[in-house]
């Protein structure tokens, strides 16, 4: 699968341990930035940015990555598309692709720790939409909402 990555200077370190670890996954990768943490840098430009590659088809999936992961998952969420889910356990990460349909795992660097952090993300990649009726049903509501929020 292919996979966005991206993260502001406080997400760094662990968007840095994150790539390694979803390409070990054997997923391809592109990783958005930052590239450099002591440039000043501004979360929404990396949601942005992975928005951009899921909507474009340049990836399937993404990972973001902040402070407290809170301000880069209300920026990607302003993206049509877009469904970013922050996650500091095993069973929202996972549950967040079965149920909702998630696009976009958000993490905070400053919340969870690097293991939990893997853990995360293998649980939502391996993750795939049930496709269950109720789960169907419950997508297209908010996907009519966005429609409706974007005219």
């Amino acid at each position: 699968m292919k996979i966005s990555i991206g993260a502001d200077h406080a997400g760094f370190e662990m968007k840095q341990e994150l790539v390694e670890f979803v390409k070990r996954c054997g997923h391809t990768v592109h990783d958005v930035g930052t590239f450099d943490p002591s440039k000043p840098d501004d979360y929404p430009d990396y949601a942005a940015l992975v928005a951009q590659d899921i909507r474009s088809g340049q990836a399937e999936r993404g990972i973001l990555v902040c402070g407290s992961g809170v301000g880069v998952s209300v920026a990607a969420n302003k993206f049509k598309g877009i469904r970013a889910g922050l996650c500091h356990d095993h069973y929202s990460a996972h549950q967040g692709v079965e149920h909702d349909d998630m696009n976009v795992l958000v993490l905070g660097a400053r919340i969870v720790g690097p293991m939990l952090a893997q853990d995360l993300a293998q649980a939502f990649l391996q993750a795939t939409f049930s496709g269950e009726e109720r789960h169907v049903r419950r997508l297209n509501k908010v996907k009519g909402i966005e429609a409706s929020e974007f005219r």
